[in-house]
């Protein structure tokens, strides 16, 4: 088992996987991770119980001023740049002033780095909140999880921390009118000696009949490619995964795989 987080605010450019040429913005501490989630596959090791987290945020005007330093860095050095994802070590929607980051961060792209764009890869776990949806509403790529049809794999593979209702994150979902990326990590394994897979037919149909819900403008289908917290966890095959690309281009959504 290994943990990864992200030791200071800005990290890369790395080549992403999913999005090119990516500067990655870690809003939360650098020191232990940050998530109302406790996904069994994440490379950042196990949530704590929120409450009992003492968490000091990145300062808005730091992370703003980070990230000025940063792009002007590059441009004066040819770099090329893709996206600037907001990821990091937990829940990015988390920070208390995340909608202003965001504001900010469009300005700083326009005056820098015009053709990039924005991602944010987040859990949906706060749609609820109205500030946040608009700054995710204004950015190229809101990319967001669902990874079961079924709450009781969504309970054993996220763990959400808190209340979790499906139905309600499914409208939300679709109030996006599709301009929101789906993203869904396929495993497979045994956690607390119960079987787990979401590859299989049944959850996969279940699946595709909320991605016709929602109707997003892609989705992001991948599978595991570091180590996570549980070490009886196993990656999807590729060809399972693009078998279940084709059906989601049945739609006319576009897909994205990363085996």
């Amino acid at each position: 088992m290994g943990v990864f987080l992200f030791d200071k605010i800005i990290f890369g450019p790395v080549k992403s996987r999913r999005l090119g040429v990516s500067l990655g913005i870690n809003l939360l501490p650098v020191d232990e991770k940050f998530c109302n989630f406790n996904c069994i596959y994440c490379e950042c090791g196990w949530s704590k119980d929120l409450k009992a987290q003492n968490i000091i945020f990145h300062d808005a005007e730091l992370v703003i001023e980070t990230l000025e330093m940063k792009l002007d860095e590059m441009k004066l050095n040819n770099e090329p740049l893709d996206v600037i994802t907001y990821a990091g070590n937990g829940e990015p929607t988390l920070h208390p002033k995340f909608d202003l980051i965001i504001e900010e961060t469009i300005r700083l792209r326009n005056e820098f780095f015009p053709k990039a764009k924005i991602a944010v890869l987040s859990n949906a776990t706060t749609l609820h909140n109205a500030k946040k949806v608009a700054a995710l509403k204004l950015i190229d790529q809101n990319i967001l999880k669902l990874d079961s049809a079924f709450i009781d794999t969504i309970k054993l593979l996220n763990a959400p921390q808190g209340k979790y209702d499906l139905n309600k994150l499914i409208a939300q979902f679709i109030s996006f009118e599709g301009n929101l990326i789906i993203q869904t990590m396929f495993v497979k394994g045994t956690y607390n000696q119960q079987t787990v897979d979401n590859s299989t037919d049944l959850e996969v149909n279940a699946w595709l009949q909320l991605i016709e819900k929602v109707k997003p403008k892609q989705v992001m289908i991948y599978t595991i490619a570091r180590d996570t917290p549980v070490d009886t966890l196993e990656k999807v095959s590729i060809e399972r995964l693009n078998e279940i690309a084709e059906k989601v281009k049945a739609f006319g959504i576009e897909v994205q795989v990363s085996g």
